[in-house]
């Protein structure tokens, strides 16, 4: 089994045949880890993102999660093997006719049948009480919960199947500095908490990359270019990179 769970060689994509958005990206993920994906907007990242969930198909190059190569697997083959993913949604994107509990119930009564309806609603407790929700939120609707609350069940039920890698998309975009800072030390908490799990931050938050990744990778123009450690990124004399630096700094 490979040390990395995402394993991504020279992935190229092109929608037009012409103008090519990835451009041969080349990045390793290790198992355990708190990476952040950072850059600009229109860097490729939304696009490289897409490729790991299983989305679109690379023009070239491979695209390997938990040492397994997505373009093996057919639609059926892919629906079952995005169990091991949990995503954090930039809005939540909860279902807004069903209460919190029925939200993190609900990929559990879609993929764990074999389980009865107490022992979904138990481990759905579980993971919402994980996440510091009240239980006297737990028969609420989203619309009568805040902001706050609607990130904490929205990673709850990220979480309900256990996943080897959680992914979040740009967790805190549009959220005041005071929730921003709430969701990042959600994200801290909740990786430490799943111990062996993979986190994948998608973000143009620097400061967030700083304080709580263990890796951090830049892409540009479709590339990556940086990848290491805060302090990798302090020391680096890449115009663009030094750039992203000061203004992430100047945040913090």
């Amino acid at each position: 089994m490979s040390d990395y769970a995402i394993d991504i060689t020279d992935l190229k994509k092109t929608f037009d045949g012409k103008e090519f958005v990835l451009k041969g990206i080349d990045l390793k993920i290790p198992k355990g880890s708190l990476t952040a994906i950072i850059g600009f907007s229109g860097t490729g990242k939304s696009v490289m993102l897409k490729h790991i969930l299983g989305l679109f198909k690379p023009t070239s190059g491979t695209v390997r999660i938990l040492g397994t190569d997505l373009s093996t697997m057919d639609d059926n083959e892919l629906t079952k093997f995005r169990c091991n993913y949990g995503v954090l949604f930039q809005s939540a994107a909860l279902f807004d006719d069903m209460t919190v509990l029925e939200n993190v119930c609900f990929p559990l009564e879609e993929h764990r049948r074999t389980l009865q309806k107490n022992q979904i609603i138990q481990i759905a407790q579980t993971k919402l009480k994980m996440v510091g929700l009240d239980p006297k939120h737990f028969n609420k609707l989203p619309s009568e919960i805040s902001g706050g609350m609607q990130k904490r069940t929205g990673l709850a039920r990220a979480l309900a199947l256990d996943p080897g890698i959680i992914i979040y998309d740009e967790p805190t975009t549009g959220l005041d500095p005071i929730l921003t800072e709430m969701v990042d030390d959600l994200i801290l908490q909740t990786h430490k908490l799943n111990q062996g799990t993979t986190s994948v931050m998608v973000s143009h938050d620097l400061s967030a990359a700083f304080r709580i990744a263990d890796f951090i990778v830049m892409l540009d123009a479709g590339k990556v270019l940086l990848a290491g450690t805060a302090q990798d990124f302090f020391k680096s004399d890449i115009e663009l990179v030094q750039r992203f630096v000061t203004k992430g700094m100047k945040h913090q």
